[in-house]
């Protein structure tokens, strides 16, 4: 007999740590489940390292923080999302500081903020530099009280139930016997994070494979501003690992191999003396936006001005003059980073550092409410778009983001969930059957196949690195679909090496490149479609932003064969689209 809930929660990082937290205070009696495709302290919040935004200081405003986000998302962001959640995001943070969270302090005792990019105030609440580690930590803890939420941990979601036009509960793996069981709820939230992995340099962890998208693709959901992928941009060559932010908040700069300020010469404000930075607002440069660092990057790298290395060329982000003793208080992390995986002591030597992949700003349609189309199907955290981060997302407002949204999740499901018939048990046990069947003769079962997934792996990221990467064309674009369709059809005649059911990895890389390449159809279509240049976005065959035909939000469903490209307009309430300025 099936599991049955009241709510079940797909995915255990922060988002869905959060949702569960807030289902639970709002009725002690409904049955929550989480599950979670590895134990939830190994989430990829984690892993984030230098802040989270929330509006605390005398000299900060609510009405700053939302031009910014606004500003920074190049409009493409709702305004009513964008109020919601920077009026929601200071008490998100107390609470989290309620549940144990240690916010860094200032020496009267204050919450200490560093500034951040995009950011022109002083917002970013941090704990050294491994914000995303004590966040995650207070939450997981913070669950553990609550007797109503059980867990299914090492558990990998495959698909959606849906009978009678809403979402019932999903089939899982579980990942110990490799047999698939039926989870099932009256409401059902998608937490599981980002799809980072489907290009070859980011700073995602190897589980960041576009699941939770896929599976609500699947079932009819479309995916929103999917052509919106944010390069970061200080990442080590070669492994990808992050750089945060937080480097530069602290007065890191980046330097090309003239040992040269370049960002200087790109409208991102005046040079100012790194031990005196000035005012928060004149501190541009460094602490522009990242798809424009990004971007001057690739200008650098045209000109001849960038560094060859073993994992492409680079560039330099410079710390030492901040010293031993400030890098070791306010971003030890960065130094332990730079040491283990570079061989550099950034106290002594700059570090070496590229843009690399980080987050996406599209993710799964949702409301306000973080409910999807789907009636039964929520979504919050990096997997969805409310849309509060339209073209480009600023550095500290994702993990604010999943703390808000996880949160409003949490309390609509159980909203839902109270006013539901029982799930249709049979139909949906029926429907898993169906799944453990094709899973058995699909992958398991199979031995004839000669499609191999790395080789599929390799040229999926190899094709949206180079036709949709920082700057795209039609004709790079276009490739890219056509190589994604085919990688598609090559993935029906995949073959394991492992065969059996314990703890089956090559199957669990079979099913994540199955998301993945879902996931790439959906960015390079969506790309393909949107003919302007706005944020992350950049077509140099169409370099100016097109607000008459493009303030809008794409939408991506799911046919037979390509992707269905839609438009939904970009609700705009205060703040009329203007032009995007960072210099003085």
């Amino acid at each position: 007999m099936a599991p049955v809930h009241d709510i079940l929660i797909i995915g255990g990082g922060g988002a869905g740590l959060r949702a569960a937290i807030a289902a639970a205070e709002i009725n002690p009696q409904l049955d929550i489940a989480l599950v979670s495709k590895v134990y939830p302290m190994r989430s990829h919040t984690v892993a984030a390292e230098g802040g989270t935004a929330a509006v605390i200081k005398e000299n900060d405003s609510l009405e700053d923080h939302i031009n910014d986000t606004i500003t920074g998302a190049d409009w493409m962001a709702d305004q009513d999302a964008v109020e919601l959640f920077v009026n929601e995001a200071p008490a998100e943070l107390i609470q989290l500081e309620h549940w144990g969270c240690p916010w860094s302090r200032e020496p009267d005792g204050s919450v200490a903020v560093r500034p951040f990019g995009g950011m022109r105030i002083e917002r970013t609440w941090f704990a050294a530099d491994k914000t995303g580690f004590h966040l995650l930590h207070a939450l997981f803890q913070t669950s553990l009280k609550y007797t109503s939420i059980t867990r299914y941990d090492e558990c990998f979601a495959t698909t959606l139930l849906v009978e009678n036009g809403r979402c019932q509960g999903v089939t899982a793996v579980e990942l110990r016997s490799g047999m698939v069981q039926p989870v099932l709820a009256k409401a059902v939230i998608m937490c599981t994070g980002g799809a980072g992995r489907i290009f070859p340099f980011t700073t995602n962890g190897s589980i960041k494979t576009g699941d939770g998208m896929a599976l609500a693709y699947r079932a009819g959901v479309p995916l929103k501003d999917m052509e919106f992928v944010q390069y970061h941009p200080t990442g080590l060559p070669g492994t990808g690992i992050l750089i945060t932010e937080a480097a530069r908040g602290e007065g890191g700069i980046l330097v090309n191999k003239n040992g040269y300020r370049y960002l200087q010469d790109y409208d991102l404000g005046k040079p100012l003396d790194v031990n005196d930075p000035g005012h928060p607002q004149k501190r541009t440069m460094e602490l522009g936006p990242r798809d424009k660092l990004s971007q001057c990057f690739v200008k650098e790298h045209d000109k001849g001005n960038t560094m060859p290395g073993p994992h492409g060329d680079v560039v330099h982000l410079d710390i030492r003059h901040l010293g031993e003793q400030k890098i070791d208080k306010k971003i030890p992390f960065v130094r332990e980073l730079a040491t283990n995986y570079a061989g550099i002591d950034p106290v002594y030597e700059p570090i070496p550092v590229r843009p690399v992949v980080h987050y996406m700003m599209g993710g799964i349609h949702t409301d306000i409410e973080a409910a999807t189309p789907l009636p039964g199907l929520f979504a919050a955290g990096e997997c969805a778009c409310v849309s509060i981060n339209g073209a480009n997302r600023l550095g500290s407002n994702s993990l604010t983001e999943l703390l808000v949204f996880g949160a409003r999740a949490g309390r609509a499901a159980a909203a839902f969930a109270q006013e539901q018939p029982a799930c249709d048990t049979q139909a949906l046990e029926a429907k898993a059957k169906d799944e453990q069947v094709r899973i058995q003769k699909q992958f398991i079962n199979k031995t004839d196949g000669t499609e191999r997934i790395a080789s599929l792996r390799t040229e999926m990221m190899a094709t949206l690195e180079a036709g949709a990467g920082i700057y795209r064309t039609e004709a790079s674009l276009q490739e890219t679909c056509n190589k994604v369709s085919e990688l598609k059809e090559r993935f029906a005649n995949i073959t394991l090496d492992d065969h059996s059911l314990t703890f089956n990895t090559d199957l669990t890389a079979a099913l994540e490149l199955e998301c993945m390449l879902d996931v790439a159809e959906t960015v390079a279509y969506s790309a393909l479609a949107r003919t302007e240049s706005r944020g992350s976005h950049q077509r140099t065959d169409y370099p100016k932003r097109d607000d008459d035909k493009f303030l809008a939000h794409s939408l991506a469903h799911r046919t037979d064969g390509s992707p269905r490209i839609e438009y939904l307009d970009v609700v705009i309430t205060r703040w009329p689209p203007a032009e995007r300025k960072y210099g003085d």
